[in-house]
Order: C-alpha cells, then structure tokens, then sequence
C-alpha cells in the first residue's frame, strides 16, 4: 500500500495534498497545546505532506520552536520544500529509522488510517516524543455501515485502510500503554462544503443532533474526527 505515496499515485489523487485543511489543522493543534499549557521547543509531524500545517503552526508558536518534517513521499517534500526556511525542515525519511530522534510534540494529522501495520507503528512511535497528538477521521458510523459508499472512496481516493470509532482508538492507545490526556471531535466539513442537497439535508441533521449529543451523532452520522492528545 505504500507504493501510492512514492510513485505519484497519491499526489495525483490529491493534487494539492489537502493543503486547503491545513491552516484548519493546525488551529485544532494550537486549541490542544494552549488548553493544556504546552509550550514545544522542537515539533515533528510524521507524515507532513506538503508542509502547511508546520508553516502555519510557526507563525503561531514560539518563535523559537524548530519544526521537522517526515514524509516517505518524494512528491510531498518536493512540495514541502519551497516552504522550508530556518526553523522549519523536512525530510524524506521514515523517523522510526532514525533511533536518535526525539521531540517535544509529535503530529500525526490523519495519517494512522494509512498505515498497514499501525499498531506496530504506534508501538514504535511512542519513544519519539514527549506529547503526542494524533488527529483520526472517524470513518466508521451507523451510516457508513448502512452504505459503504463512503468507506469505499475513502479508501480509493485518500488511501485509508482503517477505519475507526473514537472508543475503539482510544482503546487501543491505552492498551499500547499512551496516557491519553485530552481529545475533543473536530469537523472539517466547512472548509471543503459539499453542496449538493443530500448532503445539506445530512449536514443539517447531524450538526443539531451534535448539539442535543456528541457521541450519538458521531456514531450514527459520522462525518467527524478526533483530536487526541496523548504521552
């Protein structure tokens, strides 16, 4: 499954390498380290494709906060490499190969959901950072199971081989031994609208029920992701 980020199949795909959602991301990242009073020296995202969510994270931060990211795409950091300056980097590298890395954060930004082996990927990432802060599309809900349409372009266009419950992921990173600190669901929907009638309709009655009940909406409806901090 890795072969579609090396050869260009990806890229192709997601041509701008969902560069449009990335200054959202990165204000969810700033809500979680400012609610828990985290100030980062160093900041590494795995998995930074073209490298907006640390560019916009470093006219957020600290200005002294030195930002690195891994991507194994050539095509990412091709794209990710007009942006690098002093205190940003980016490397095509697979971190869990370099033993001697460690940071202050750790983002993984809707990049689990990749991974063929995540649960060794988990395992082995733990000893990469001080915090970590994943952010998960909760794919599977009522309604994606009823119809699995969804799944299915998931899985075509994005390239996602998991899919996930917020219980069952924050299960599993208790089970790895990860403090889970904080989380909160996140949703995207605004920044890439999709405005056909059926989705109104659908966007309308999940955005009331998310009022009335979170997780109740979040399992019927889906269309949500979570934000997990974690050490």
């Amino acid at each position: 499954m890795t072969d579609i980020y090396t050869d260009g199949t990806y890229l192709s795909n997601n041509p701008s390498w969902d560069k449009e959602d990335s200054p959202w991301k990165a204000k969810q990242i700033l809500k979680i380290l400012t609610k828990n009073k985290i100030t980062p020296s160093t900041v590494c995202e795995i998995g930074c494709g073209g490298g907006e969510i640390l560019n916009q994270l470093s006219l957020n931060l600290n200005h002294n906060t030195k930002y690195v990211g891994y991507d194994i795409s050539p095509q990412a950091i091709e794209l990710a490499n007009s942006i690098k300056n002093d205190r940003i980097e980016f490397r095509n590298e697979d971190i869990l190969e370099k033993p001697n890395e460690f940071y202050d954060v750790l983002l993984m930004m809707d990049v689990v959901e990749h991974i063929e082996n995540y649960i060794e990927f988990l395992r082995s990432v733990k000893a990469k950072g001080e915090f970590k802060i994943f952010h998960f599309p909760l794919d599977m809900s009522a309604l994606s199971i009823l119809s699995s349409a969804r799944l299915l372009e998931a899985r075509a266009q994005c390239g996602h081989i998991h899919y996930f419950t917020k219980d069952i992921i924050l299960a599993v990173l208790r089970d790895l031994g990860f403090e889970v600190i904080d989380h909160f669901y996140t949703d995207c929907s605004f920044v890439r609208p999709r405005n056909t009638l059926k989705i109104k309709i659908l966007q309308s009655m999940r955005k009331y029920s998310f009022k009335m009940n979170q997780d109740f909406a979040v399992k019927l409806f889906g269309g949500y992701s979570v934000l997990i901090l974690a050490k």
